[in-house]
């Protein structure tokens, strides 16, 4: 399946001073529009909604007021994508607007709909632009930067290969900005602490995530089996030339024995509404076992939740040891918790399963 998601920075497409950057945007849909012209199928993660209407509005800097940036966002997202529309118009391609909000992640049911939109607009040969819904999104409901949201869309739709385009060549052994003897890193086979520290902090005074983002969406990627690249998003040609084979920046390889859809939504888009710490029997039994929670192995229950909610499973230190659909609500294994299986049905009058999750509905973390 030749399916590629392009995620393009704010830092890519516009200038605090300037605004979009539409020669770049036309280089860019010229050269998605190749790729395209071959066979793939491509969805496009696009910032630059903000920084689009910050010009509009005539502010200096980003905004921090919550309502001043959503409404940056909502002034800046029509000019975005009626750059985007001429650009790829242009080649004779068709462009979608889809803007998307955590909850339509953690929702199982939104999660679906999601796809199913996407995957039908890809059928017809569309090109999806993607981007968070700024206008309306809270801090409850943001992803924290696009970075995240690629991440989060490449799995959605099963894509082959995540590639992030960056002010930056790749990941660098020092801050190529800073230091003269800083090494491009060309490929990383695994996503060591190590890596995420040398990665640093903040990005630019335009866009909201820096390296540090990056690595983090790489490594949410490639546990779902999927190539991850960031190149340079201000050179062209050279999203055509990473695709032709060509050695270009830096290339996160896939992890080999991949989640599954479902275990990946578990894992990465589905909300947690509360905790279960768990004794060191039912940590070794989940962590080296592959084993279901039972209620016997639960020492303590916080937040409120329901049935077919996620919870992290934490060990006794408030460690994350994994995360997983409750078989029963808070309230129900407050009064099964450290209890055998053969005495659920005595306590609550009723048994939905032996299990408090079930180990197709766990993921380890």
């Amino acid at each position: 399946m030749k399916r590629l998601v392009v995620k393009i920075g704010s830092n890519i497409l516009a200038d605090s001073k300037e605004g979009l950057d539409t020669k770049r945007i036309s280089s860019l849909a010229s050269d998605i529009s190749e790729l395209h012209d071959t066979g793939y199928e491509i969805v496009v993660v696009s910032s630059g909604a903000v920084a689009a209407g910050m010009r509009k509005l005539g502010l200096k800097e980003k905004p921090r007021d919550i309502k001043l940036k959503q409404a940056a966002a909502a002034v800046g997202q029509s000019s975005l994508m009626w750059a985007y529309e001429r650009s790829f118009g242009d080649h004779g391609k068709k462009v979608a607007q889809v803007l998307l909000t955590r909850d339509d992640f953690s929702d199982r049911k939104r999660y679906i709909n999601s796809k199913n939109t996407l995957l039908t607009l890809l059928s017809y040969r569309v090109i999806p632009i993607i981007n968070e819904n700024d206008t309306v999104a809270t801090d409850e409901i943001k992803f924290g930067d696009n970075d995240h949201l690629a991440s989060l869309v490449a799995s959605l739709v099963e894509a082959e290969r995540l590639v992030i385009l960056s002010d930056v060549e790749g990941l660098f052994t020092e801050d190529p900005k800073h230091s003269p003897v800083a090494r491009l890193i060309e490929c990383i086979e695994t996503i060591t602490p190590e890596l995420e520290n040398r990665a640093g902090g903040a990005g630019s005074d335009i866009g909201t995530g820096g390296m540090y983002s990056k690595i983090l969406a790489a490594k949410r990627t490639v546990n779902h089996g999927i190539l991850v690249n960031i190149i340079s998003g201000r050179k062209d040609g050279l999203l055509k030339s990473l695709i032709g084979g060509k050695s270009v920046g830096t290339i996160f390889m896939p992890k080999k024995e991949k989640l599954s859809s479902k275990k990946g939504w578990i894992a990465y888009s589905s909300r947690s509404k509360g905790s279960l710490v768990i004794d060191e029997g039912a940590v070794k039994a989940l962590a080296q076992g592959g084993k279901s929670l039972l209620p016997s192995g639960i020492v303590s229950v916080a937040g409120d939740f329901d049935t077919g909610d996620a919870v992290y499973c934490l060990d006794t230190k408030g460690n994350r040891i994994a995360k997983g659909l409750t078989n029963y609500s808070s309230s129900e294994i407050e009064k099964i918790k450290g209890r055998k299986t053969t005495e659920i049905e005595e306590i609550l009058g009723y048994k939905y399963s032996e299990e408090a999750i079930h180990r197709d509905n766990l993921v380890l973390v």
